[in-house]
């Protein structure tokens, strides 16, 4: 049971969250979009948001800037999410131009302000779970995308909430948070994309 709880926190691990968000959106739109646009978009926003934070982790390590990949210190969050802050906009820039793709530029939006606000919150040495800020925002543009488009994808929102059920579940088994810093992380990541609801509802 220990190792499945553990791997719940690599198989749903922040990193994924855009790509899976900005996939889900591609495979219930019903906007017309060319295929080679969408692998496109899908190709860049992978690269952007998770090689090259992976790539960027390595090289901390080798500085010794971190010590290992679940940053247990709010010294070792700062950088890293300032980084993330970073990567964030030049998605937003480069990839997701706001008269594009707006429920997308949107969602990344709220992605960034998630970012700042835990940066922040690092900085006043508090580390609310960064899983549950990239959990809480992906349900939230779940539901943005079901009440948008006017289709029904309940299920879709029930096996994402079991998800972050089990990513709470893993993160405390681990001792990597307590109840608190769960709870923030979600609210962290859930106001930022309730905000960015009123901008492309």
């Amino acid at each position: 049971m220990s190792g499945f709880l553990k791997s719940i926190s690599y198989i749903f691990h922040p990193l994924f969250m855009p790509l899976l968000g900005t996939a889900f959106f591609f495979s219930k739109s019903p906007r017309y979009l060319p295929i080679e646009i969408i692998k496109a978009k899908l190709f860049s926003i992978g690269i952007l948001t998770i090689v090259l934070p992976i790539l960027l982790y390595l090289l901390l390590k080798t500085l010794k800037k971190v010590e290992t990949v679940n940053l247990p210190t709010t010294k070792e969050r700062i950088l890293p999410l300032a980084l993330n802050c970073i990567i964030i906009f030049l998605v937003l820039e480069r990839v997701l131009p706001q008269n594009e793709l707006i429920e997308l530029y949107c969602f990344f939006i709220g992605i960034l302000l998630s970012t700042l606000a835990c940066l922040m919150l690092a900085i006043l040495k508090f580390k609310p779970s960064i899983h549950m800020v990239a959990a809480g925002g992906v349900i939230l543009f779940f539901i943005g995308i079901s009440i948008h488009y006017h289709i029904n994808i309940n299920g879709s929102i029930i096996l994402m909430c079991v998800i972050a059920g089990a990513i709470a579940t893993s993160r405390l088994h681990l001792n990597a948070h307590n109840n608190i810093e769960l709870l923030i992380g979600l609210f962290i990541g859930m106001i930022p994309q309730i905000i960015m609801l009123n901008y492309w509802l």
